[in-house]
């Protein structure tokens, strides 16, 4: 287990608890953000988007996802039981970028095979979980910025739990970029079986520091237990597991 640490607020020299690891931290008592290691002021915009949805909306939300959609087996709704449910502030970075990527490849599905070259322009606001041992599905998390206010701890519920950073500012970006990168490749590949050359080029905005919420649920059906991620700001299923049938006809 990791051994939690403890330093003072430079602010109002409250306690503020923290694992091994993390690097920004923000106090509980009130909501001033600072560095760690130096406990210097953080001076980026932290951001959060409040959560929306209390513990008997949120099982509502699942049990209608349960009902919908004809891959899942039928009785799933009425047969499955909700055995853990806990509201999390995950820390994210959003990266603003327009990355450009030309590349030259082979497009191998016509014979003789010919030579092809593109390019390949976007802008992003790029997720980046700001948490190095945790996975979480960022590119199926449509994170809803619009709702977005200054981090303001008192609307927090007492019942969650914030994770702070493990990562810089500098360490999200670099991150962004190689998975931006990737999907640039990903999407190179649907014109071409090969790539052969690819530059790419990024220009970077302001990024900002967000606490998003996410209600993590854990159901049990037929002694198996399935995990589901919901959005606690919009209710939309981020991602849910479905137990395997055939043909939905379980």
């Amino acid at each position: 287990m990791s051994v939690i640490q403890e330093i003072r607020c430079p602010n109002c020299g409250a306690p503020i608890s923290f694992n091994p690891g993390e690097i920004i931290a923000t106090c509980r008592y009130c909501g001033f953000t600072s560095v760690i290691e130096t406990g210097k002021a953080f001076t980026l915009e932290h951001s959060i988007i409040l959560n929306e949805y209390d513990s008997n909306q949120s099982e509502k939300l699942v049990r209608d996802w349960m009902r919908s959609g004809f891959l899942k087996p039928r009785d799933l709704a009425r047969a499955s039981k909700i055995v853990e449910k806990s509201l999390t502030y995950l820390p994210f970075w959003v990266v603003p970028a327009t990355a450009t990527s030309t590349y030259k490849g082979i497009f191998e599905r016509i014979a003789p095979p010919i030579v092809k070259e593109g390019k390949i322009e976007k802008k992003y606001d790029w997720l980046v979980l700001a948490r190095k041992a945790a996975e979480f599905p960022t590119r199926e998390y449509d994170v809803p910025l619009e709702g977005k206010v200054a981090y303001d701890f008192r609307k927090i519920e007492k019942f969650a739990k914030v994770l702070n950073s493990e990562m810089e500012e500098r360490e999200a970006v670099e991150l962004a970029k190689q998975q931006m990168e990737h999907h640039h490749q990903f999407l190179a590949k649907q014109d071409v079986d090969r790539i052969i050359e690819m530059k790419n080029n990024f220009s970077i905005g302001d990024s900002v520091y967000l606490h998003a919420p996410v209600w993590f649920i854990v159901y049990e059906y037929k002694g198996e237990r399935y995990n589901i991620l919901l959005d606690g700001a919009t209710g939309a299923i981020i991602k849910g597991d479905i137990p395997a049938t055939k043909f939905g006809l379980l």
